[in-house]
């Protein structure tokens, strides 16, 4: 049996246009273009490529895109004064801290300092407490796992009294993704660098959520057969044959795996597309519930 492929990149696709219709009817009704600022600090070159992806995708859409680049011994009262500068431009809807930050910055009191209405990426510790409360709605996900939770949707899955793993603990992604699970009612266990056997747990499962950033960690007989698998990790392995001198895989080992799963997402064009879309879809409702607040103190 080989696994039913879920293609991210042509969910997104359908997202994004879905975006990009919803944009055009604003500007046409004369209501303001949604903004997103990047702000880079340092030289990374991963997370320098990242940012042109957003730039390129928000003016895909008709997003307005601001970049803001600092330099990577900026101060920590330097990259907080910027965060408060673009909370008070009312061109800008959402704010996006590229992380990692450089290692002399607090990347929480940053995070902290972003204006919870204009928190797109979801990571402010307001809007993660209420992901993880009973009866509280945050006003945004954090983008990857709420990706995930749509792929999981398209694909069919049906969450309800499922178990489900999730491999890794970041609050970028296996937190969230773990506290979104919960919230559709699976039973979810975390497994992390000090789990005792971890395919003990992963043979259990109904869907797997890999996010550890270990190439190919996943093997076929982790996986117990028909289950779903997402592949959250992009990893470099060298590849004298490709034209970069490397290519990009997952955590988790496609080929054996796909050959046991129900559904598997590839990697690449399977989590990042959505990631991205969904980055784009909480600029237009940070958007829209500045809209809604202009209204009602009119």
């Amino acid at each position: 049996m080989t696994a039913k492929i879920i293609d991210g990149k042509a969910i997104a696709a359908r997202i994004r246009e879905e975006i990009k219709r919803k944009v055009d009817e604003r500007v046409a009704k004369g209501l303001p273009r949604p903004g997103l600022a990047t702000v880079l600090v340092g030289d990374n070159p991963a997370s320098q490529t990242y940012v042109r992806m957003k730039q390129k995708a928000c003016a895909e859409v008709g997003i307005e895109s601001f970049g803001y680049h600092l330099p990577k011994d900026a101060s920590q009262e330097e990259v907080e004064a910027l965060v408060e500068q673009l909370n008070a431009d009312p061109r800008v809807h959402g704010i996006l801290v590229q992380l990692p930050l450089p290692k002399h910055l607090d990347e929480e009191r940053v995070l902290s300092k972003i204006s919870i209405e204009k928190d797109v990426d979801g990571f402010h510790p307001i809007n993660i407490g209420r992901l993880a409360q009973k009866g509280r709605e945050p006003l945004f996900v954090p983008c990857t796992p709420a990706g995930v939770m749509v792929l999981l949707k398209e694909a069919g899955v049906d969450l309800e009294g499922a178990n489900a793993v999730v491999l890794g603990r970041s609050n970028i992604v296996g937190m969230p993704m773990a506290l979104l699970l919960v919230r559709a009612n699976s039973t979810v266990t975390i497994c992390h660098s000090r789990t005792k056997d971890i395919p003990a747990h992963t043979r259990q499962a109904d869907v797997v959520i890999a996010a550890v950033g270990r190439p190919r960690m996943v093997k076929a007989d982790w996986i117990k057969p028909g289950a779903v698998v997402i592949d959250v990790g992009v990893n470099r392995v060298d590849d004298p044959t490709a034209k970069k001198g490397y290519r990009l895989v997952g955590d988790v080992d496609f080929d054996e795996v796909k050959e046991v799963a129900g559904a598997i997402t590839p990697v690449p064009g399977g989590v990042g597309p959505m990631t991205i879309a969904m980055l784009l879809q909480n600029t237009l409702k940070a958007a829209e519930l500045a809209d809604k607040k202009r209204a009602s103190q009119a």
